[in-house]
């Protein structure tokens, strides 16, 4: 583990939020907005919004039609405008216009769960907090730091493995790792810098062996992976 996060440090070393913004509420906007959504057309989305409902409680005062027509290209416009009407509402009548800085409170609020709580935490707040999103969980899978599909179980199993120091910042690493690396479909493997050390790669590598026979064993190595393969830290930047 120590390992894997010393190279996902040197790969990304200044992880954060890909998510634009300049206060705690504009965060916690943008991420409500990011479900199912791309952070850069979030981006593109959050300058027109925020220059029209600067505060919370423009916020929630926002016309509904007005507000679903600006942020319909994030997708399912329809439920956030509901929710971050609601959320923005609670905010000026439950905590004084101001977002709350804990994990109980926030939780509270119209379409906030615990991945969109870690990341304001961690990210507005400077609090030791793991983000699990579906690059998350789709690594930490794969490393075999986690049996589990579930993001709360998940969250679990990785605080139990990163120092408190690092479960802002190395949760980020993994997250930015899966987004443009240990992606999906086709996982950048041979630019991957944690190939040696994969536990996919190395059952994927096994049933390929397997597969050719035993007469064919010594020929595996020959497809390029035994040789570390450069950095990406140009195309993350």
């Amino acid at each position: 583990m120590a390992e894997i996060l010393r190279r996902l440090e040197k790969q990304f070393p200044e992880a954060e939020t890909e998510l634009t913004h300049e206060d705690p509420f504009q965060l916690l906007i943008a991420t409500i907005l990011s479900a199912q959504c791309t952070d850069a057309r979030v981006n593109r989305v959050t300058p027109v919004l925020f220059r029209r409902y600067a505060t919370p409680d423009a916020l929630a005062k926002a016309d509904r039609e007005e507000l679903e027509s600006i942020i319909r290209s994030t997708g399912f416009f329809k439920s956030k405008a509901k929710n971050i009407l609601g959320c923005a509402a609670a905010i000026v009548d439950r905590f004084g216009g101001k977002v709350p800085v804990n994990m109980e409170a926030l939780v509270t609020l119209p379409g906030v769960g615990r991945k969109t709580a870690n990341v304001v935490l961690g990210s507005a707040f400077g609090k030791p907090a793991i983000v699990v999103d579906t690059h998350v969980r789709r690594v930490s899978n794969r490393l075999k730091w986690t049996r589990s599909e579930d993001p709360d179980q998940i969250e679990v199993d990785l605080s139990r493995l990163l120092p408190e120091e690092e479960w802002t910042v190395g949760s980020h690493r993994i997250l930015l790792h899966g987004r443009y690396l240990c992606v999906a479909r086709r996982p950048r493997c041979l630019e991957c810098p944690l190939f040696d050390l994969c536990p996919a790669e190395t059952e994927k590598k096994g049933a390929e062996s397997r597969a050719k026979g035993r007469s064919h064993i010594d020929n595996a190595g020959g497809n390029g992976y035994n040789q570390a393969p450069p950095l990406v830290s140009e195309k993350y930047k």
